[in-house]
């Protein structure tokens, strides 16, 4: 399909027909036209400049209003805040009021933190040499990055040799990452070795979870 010969854009549009009837009524004998046969097209093309020089203008308008609307908001988030602190640490603003005023009431409750039920699923990355990327999620939320509630981190213990570990007594720890994924380094000697990932979940009061399944990994040369 051929290219429309008038631009679509309103900027480029404006150009363009400024241009076309600017040549034309330069050139109307050598065109074959006469004055009448231009009249009704500039008559068109003032309408739609006064319209499109309209819309231009209330659209500056309305960004301009946006902002002012926006930075407003923003000075007075900053002065009630100001203000609800001082509410919060006021002994004499009760729980019932500060319900009423919508802000925050503290839950006086501490939940204690226990050990993890589920386990981490590792997987690793060998696309670089001498350097495993090793991203982990919780196997009961496989399509989300997050952690379950009240872990900090996953520990990450690993053997590197010929036979799987055993036991996690056969690892050594490498590291306790709170954030998926942990970058594994490794020195030119253990090329075409092959790491064993275990991996377990650590709360934030130092409770461990259960061991994950060993994942497996040969070291790029």
């Amino acid at each position: 399909m051929a290219q429309d010969y008038i631009p679509r854009p309103d900027g480029d549009f404006l150009a363009w027909e400024q241009a076309f009837i600017t040549y034309a009524d330069a050139n109307l004998a050598a065109l074959g036209l006469v004055a009448a046969d231009l009249a009704p097209i500039t008559a068109a093309r003032d309408n739609w400049e006064s319209a499109y020089l309209d819309n231009d203008a209330k659209q500056n308008a309305a960004r301009a209003a946006r902002q002012l609307k926006d930075d407003r908001r923003a000075a007075f988030e900053t002065a009630v805040r100001a203000l609800v602190r001082r509410l919060q640490a006021s002994a004499a603003v009760s729980d019932d009021e500060r319900a009423a005023l919508g802000i925050t009431v503290r839950d006086g409750v501490m939940t204690p933190a226990t050990a993890a039920a589920t386990r981490p699923v590792g997987l690793v990355s060998t696309a670089q040499r001498l350097r495993h990327e090793i991203r982990f999620f919780d196997e009961a939320t496989p399509t989300r990055k997050a952690k379950p509630d009240g872990v900090m981190g996953c520990e990450i213990w690993v053997k590197v040799g010929t036979t799987p570990p055993a036991d996690p007594g056969e690892c050594t720890f490498l590291a306790l990452d709170t954030a998926s994924p942990y970058v594994a380094e490794f020195d030119g000697a253990d090329a075409g070795k092959t790491a064993y990932y275990m991996l377990r979940w650590v709360t934030t009061r130092g409770e461990k979870g259960p061991w994950s399944e060993t994942v497996a990994a040969t070291i790029a040369g």
